[in-house]
């Protein structure tokens, strides 16, 4: 793949033809069009025996999916022992082992035999190992950095420049893109991340997240939960989200487009090195 950053250690591969499907149409003239549009199937999650969820994901990386979605529900830790994470592409199931069972295993199976929706239960785990994650001070978003990472993100060919329809979300650090995942749900490419992270123990601390989509409230938990300091969009906000991060003392920048953007919580990190951002 060409015209790919040197940095990116996981980028897109929209060339893979299992991840969109080729459709035929017309256009706005009547015109017969080709095009290629985005594929979704479900991919049910298991830990160990118990059945977790089934997410609609475009079907890249099921193992880091799985993995990053229990990371980030709190169900499991980054260090916790994994003793394997079985795929069945024919089933559409993954499955993540740990050496001894979880404290989620029973409660999951207890909410689900009353009333057949764990997310509830999972939704308030969650929140209160939310509130107990203190982020990295020292770190830091040069003004100077936002500019080359957008470029370097917007210029990377992706399934969104190939068939639209689609999130994307890259871990970056400095002015470098690392990994770039995507999927239908930007919550499944976030927990891609998280997977990643977890099985290449990366540290968090110096990291900077960027996403395609809106700093929502789940986006903003997402990014605490996985230890990094700043989030960064070229969408916008919205009012609980913008809570959360100052509730956290996360970095919250919007509306990122080349050296324009907007910061509206974690003021403090962002240094300005250049002319555009230099404060007057």
């Amino acid at each position: 793949m060409t015209n790919l950053p040197p940095s990116l250690v996981v980028a897109p591969d929209p060339g893979d033809a299992r991840l969109s499907a080729p459709v035929s149409g017309i256009d706005q003239s009547g015109n017969k069009i080709d095009m290629r549009v985005i594929t979704e199937r479900p991919l049910t999650l298991y830990l160990n025996s118990q059945e977790v969820v089934t997410m609609m994901t475009i079907g890249d990386h099921p193992d880091l999916l799985g993995l990053g979605y229990l990371i980030n529900q709190d169900m499991l830790k980054p260090d916790d022992p994994i003793s394997a994470i079985d795929y069945d592409e024919e089933l559409g199931v993954v499955v993540v082992r740990t050496e001894t069972e979880t404290k989620f295993e029973e409660k999951l199976k207890k909410k689900v035999r009353t009333s057949g929706c764990a997310q509830g239960t999972i939704f308030g785990d969650v929140i209160d190992a939310f509130e107990n994650i203190k982020l990295a001070d020292k770190a830091e978003l040069r003004t100077s950095w936002l500019g080359a990472l957008t470029k370097a993100i917007n210029t990377t060919p992706s399934l969104y420049l190939e068939a639209g329809a689609i999130h994307g979300c890259v871990l970056c650090e400095e002015d470098r893109p690392l990994v770039y995942m995507e999927d239908v749900g930007r919550h499944n490419a976030v927990d891609k991340i998280a997977g990643w992270m977890a099985v290449n123990k990366v540290d968090a601390a110096s990291k900077i997240f960027y996403t395609t989509g809106r700093l929502t409230s789940e986006m903003v938990i997402k990014t605490v939960m996985m230890g990094i300091p700043i989030l960064v969009s070229r969408s916008g906000f919205t009012a609980w989200g913008v809570d959360l991060a100052r509730k956290s003392g996360l970095t919250l920048v919007g509306r990122a487009r080349g050296e324009r953007f907007v910061v509206l919580s974690g003021e403090d990190r962002v240094v300005f090195d250049s002319l555009a951002g230099s404060k007057k």
